[in-house]
């Protein structure tokens, strides 16, 4: 891999890699050797190499005695001879500081822009060009991506699996090497090592600032979590926890997504359906939206003014009564102390509106022990919240939340179990995410909120939500729990 630059003096290049352009280093790795040097170093231009001399003997020996794999691949491969998972640590370990954005002696050039072209000649790209310039475009990069022949005295065999890649723009360059730690596996849809759960804090930390706003950030993280649908979920989630994502893009469990109608008479198969005036269709709303929006409508046609949420999270329902001056007050709790971090950042300071803020309270708290900041509420939520509940401690919750706390109106809403079956890929009798304790059919749900209404003095109807399948009903059930006020 090469990375050039313009910028002027282009030589300080060896400033922000922390590498001397006259000097030839190398670094040792547990699958070969990594080299650094410079073809050129001048003052207009400047070019650093990263080259990578893989041992195939030694990549081998690295693999753990459980690898199934053991036949003929492991010794004959692509792997030293194309940009893969190994560069990507390779750079880890040969540019940790660049990385990291640091340079004590340019900080200032470290923290702007510069001119920039990354050129590897052989990389493995599953999806062809078109993939490469998918993920690369939107960061900013012009991409160009060729494919390379199979053999160039044989055009009618076609195109190998590789491409020449070349990205040109003005990044800074601690981005620039980011993007690609984390693209390049991508694009190879490979890695040379096991994937653990610390690679989840790996994606998050090298994509911060780029990769939430990534228009396909979802197939990014599948990909470069091997698919492991419990890491996906995990990063995703803390995807959609960070600063300027588009939260009704990321608020959307992979598995919880409607499923959109196919129109047997389209064109193409998966074209967007037409509406009636012959157009594209809206995309269907994500199944987080649509509870909220229920949830909503509940409080608003219950006339509540006072509302607690319940096992709030990161504050998005907090955040949509907020912008509501019917609700006079809003208070948001949950045991988790990052979510509460969370929370109280979309609870900034509104500069149009800033008595509104006074009407907004973020609190940690757990809901298995009386509190007595619980009490006085028209409404309390529990949106999502009952299932990561441990069943030997729901006792504790009911009596919180009905018993003691006893709003006039309580929400609660949690998955229906027999809709899993409409989701492609859920293994049979697995649930929807790793940390639900168990998840509810609709009869088992109507049991256990009869009861708790008729112990508590409660009235309570049920409500679907989300596309109701005839069969199995709608993905999320929602309980309104109602009692006269005193």
């Amino acid at each position: 891999m090469t990375i050039t630059t313009t910028a002027s003096p282009a030589s300080d290049l060896g400033f922000l890699l922390h590498k001397h352009p006259d000097r030839v280093q190398e670094f040792g790795q547990s699958f070969g050797t990594a080299h650094v040097f410079y073809p050129e170093a001048g003052e207009d231009r400047c070019t650093a190499a990263l080259l990578l001399e893989v041992d195939p003997v030694a990549l081998v020996r690295t693999r753990g005695k459980g690898t199934p794999d053991f036949s003929l691949g492991q010794y004959v491969n692509d792997r030293p001879y194309a940009a893969s998972s190994l560069l990507a640590s390779a750079m880890a370990g040969t540019f940790r500081t660049a990385m990291r954005g640091r340079c004590d002696l340019r900080p200032e050039l470290a923290a702007r822009p510069i001119p920039l072209e990354i050129a590897l000649p052989a990389l493995p790209c599953r999806g062809g060009p078109k993939q490469a310039e998918r993920f690369f475009a939107p960061l900013g990069w012009e991409v160009d991506a060729a494919p390379v022949p199979l053999d160039p005295g044989f055009p009618e065999w076609g195109d190998s699996r590789y491409v020449t890649l070349r990205l040109t723009g003005e990044v800074r360059l601690a981005d620039a090497l980011n993007q690609l730690y984390v693209l390049l596996p991508v694009l190879d849809d490979a890695k040379h090592y096991w994937v653990a759960s610390d690679e989840v804090d790996k994606l998050i930390r090298a994509g911060e600032g780029w990769l939430a706003g990534h228009p396909d950030r979802a197939a990014i993280t599948r990909r470069y979590l091997a698919n492991r649908r419990v890491l996906v979920r995990a990063a995703l989630g803390r995807l959609a926890d960070a600063d300027g994502a588009p939260e009704d893009e990321l608020d959307r469990d992979p598995l919880e997504e409607e499923p959109a109608p196919v129109d047997p008479s389209a064109a193409e198969p998966g074209a967007p359906e037409p509406d009636a005036e012959g157009g594209a269709a809206p995309p269907p709303m994500p199944l987080a939206e649509r509870r909220i929006r229920a949830v909503l409508e509940t409080l608003h046609a219950e006339h509540a003014g006072r509302v607690i949420d319940l096992g709030c999270g990161t504050g998005k329902l907090v955040t949509r009564l907020r912008q509501e001056p019917r609700f006079t007050k809003i208070t948001g709790v949950d045991v988790s102390y990052r979510a509460i971090q969370i929370a109280h950042r979309r609870k900034l300071p509104d500069a149009h509106d800033a008595d509104r803020e006074a009407r907004v309270e973020i609190l940690q708290g757990a809901l298995t022990y009386t509190d007595e900041r619980f009490r006085g509420y028209d409404a309390a939520v529990l949106m999502e919240v009952i299932e990561h509940v441990d069943p030997p401690r729901l006792g504790a919750v009911e009596r919180v939340v009905f018993g003691d706390a006893r709003p006039r109106v309580v929400v609660v809403t949690t998955p229906n179990r027999e809709y899993n079956v409409r989701y492609e890929g859920l293994a049979p009798g697995a649930m929807r995410h790793p940390d639900h304790r168990f998840e509810w059919t609709r009869a088992e749900f109507e049991e256990w909120a009869g009861r708790v209404a008729a112990a508590f003095g409660y009235q309570v109807r049920y409500a679907g939500v989300g596309d109701d399948d005839a069969e199995v009903g709608a993905p999320t059930q929602m309980g309104v729990f109602t009692r006269e006020a005193a």
